[in-house]
């Protein structure tokens, strides 16, 4: 079974992405900022559905493609590098936006605040690419069941974005009333992400390890 040192990498992981800008969060910000908290968790639940569908590719075992086509697997690392980067440069360039500047958002019903969130979970490149190139770093075929090992790691780095996507929608409004009459602090916040995200980056691009090559058990 999966280990304890994978288990606590995926975390760190996924927390490290989980508090980086990207698409799901600022959505979340700006539903949660415009409609209330209740849309924002209606909108959460959405993102939660975007989640288990990755995690039943990565449990069917979607890392073996990329086993037996590399360079397209390099081609999915180099494309997500290159995504990140492009969130960092975003968040730190003059005039770059914090995703507690949330934009305004046309009041929608439940069924369409759930759609939206699935949507743009499962259009969002970086959890794509932590499902993709990531996760597979952490499961090792000769601790058994690659399919097991990827559920509990999915598993994992479900709870930790949900938990943290909780509170993001629960404290959007204070937290983006703050940084709006501090605008030193918005500027460490944008720093901070992109600082972040340029060394997600950086570790992707360079990472020279393959995808678990063995099938689901």
């Amino acid at each position: 079974m999966v280990s304890t040192q994978a288990v606590l990498g995926i975390a760190v992981v996924a927390l490290g992405l989980v508090l980086t800008p990207g698409p799901n969060m600022v959505y979340l910000v700006s539903r949660s900022v415009t409609q209330g908290r209740r849309a924002g968790l209606v909108s959460l639940l959405g993102v939660l559905a975007g989640f288990l569908c990755y995690l039943v590719a990565a449990a069917l075992g979607i890392a073996a493609v990329f086993a037996l086509v590399p360079a397209l697997y390099t081609a999915v690392k180099l494309a997500g590098a290159a995504y990140l980067l492009w969130l960092a440069w975003r968040t730190v360039r003059p005039g770059g936006v914090s995703a507690f500047s949330p934009r305004e958002l046309p009041v929608d019903p439940p069924r369409r605040l759930f759609t939206m969130g699935l949507v743009t979970n499962l259009l969002n490149p970086k959890i794509a690419v932590l499902y993709v190139s990531l996760l597979p770093q952490f499961v090792d075929p000769d601790r058994g069941s690659v399919a097991a090992q990827s559920l509990l790691l999915g598993l994992t780095q479900i709870t930790i974005a949900l938990s943290v996507n909780a509170l993001i929608v629960l404290s959007a409004g204070s937290v983006a009333g703050f940084l709006a009459t501090r605008p030193a602090w918005l500027r460490a916040q944008r720093w901070a992400m992109g600082s972040v995200l340029a060394g997600l980056a950086v570790l992707l691009a360079t990472d020279r390890s393959a995808p678990a090559t063995s099938p689901a058990n």
